[in-house]
């Protein structure tokens, strides 16, 4: 395993720990380890890919295990922000309603291009990444990181508030980090859009193959139907000469 594989398998293994602090509201400064912990993954994912491409060290191995650390980490940290911890009152995430139309879109996003790639990779065809999706991997990991630091903010200082009657820089907060949430959630879609038109000759390929098939069973069938007769005929024929 090269070291490019090596710092993406670190960071699968730094989502545990993400996990851990951020929900253990017993410990002072939890929520800022599990911060600083995501912010260290998320830059092994620019590290990883830096290195494999500076070092011709780009592998299948590599591509599989940085598609599953990316989907697995950005998904850890949605679920995180948009969920209450146990001591919390309210989620982070506000309104909350939103932020769940917002986290669904992502995700089912995430799943389609995972379900592009495999069908492209049964049929001997590798889809790499785009800008366009590093770019929206980018601006999810802030939004997410902006989420988180609030959260460590509202366990250390804001642990009692009434947010009925929040203090005004708390909904200017709240309502910068729902418009960063929205504008990763319309690049999320903007980018699956333009991935799937772009490659939507997976899906042309995969008809045509299903045409064939089809064309080949028809073919078969027939050319039995048209030997059946010819057997019966030989053997008349026989009977006849006996």
């Amino acid at each position: 395993m090269n070291t490019p594989n090596k710092i993406t398998l670190s960071r699968l293994l730094l989502i545990p720990l993400i996990v851990f602090f951020y929900l253990a509201d017993f410990i002072p400064y939890g929520k800022l380890v599990s911060t600083i912990i995501f912010v260290i993954a998320c830059l092994t994912d620019f590290l990883d890919g830096y290195l494999a491409r500076k070092n011709n060290q780009v592998t299948l191995l590599g591509k599989f295990f940085d598609s599953i650390a990316d989907k697995v980490l950005i998904t850890t940290g949605l679920l995180l922000i948009v969920c209450p911890t146990p001591q919390s009152v309210f989620p982070v995430v506000y309104p909350s309603w939103l932020g769940v139309v917002c986290i669904v879109i992502i995700l089912a996003r995430e799943f389609i291009v995972s379900a592009l790639r495999q069908v492209a990779a049964a049929k001997g065809t590798i889809l790499a990444a785009d800008k366009g999706g590093k770019i929206k991997a980018t601006v999810q990991y802030i939004a997410v990181t902006l989420y988180m630091v609030f959260a460590f903010i509202q366990q250390q200082f804001l642990p009692n508030m009434d947010y009925s009657n929040a203090p005004q820089w708390v909904s200017i907060v709240r309502f910068v980090l729902m418009a960063a949430l929205v504008a990763a959630t319309l690049l999320t879609i903007y980018s699956g859009a333009s991935y799937l038109i772009r490659n939507r000759h997976v899906f042309k390929e995969a008809a045509a193959v299903k045409d064939t098939v089809k064309v080949e069973t028809f073919a078969q069938v027939e050319t039995a139907e048209k030997v059946e007769p010819v057997k019966e005929d030989t053997k008349t024929t026989k009977a006849k000469k006996e």
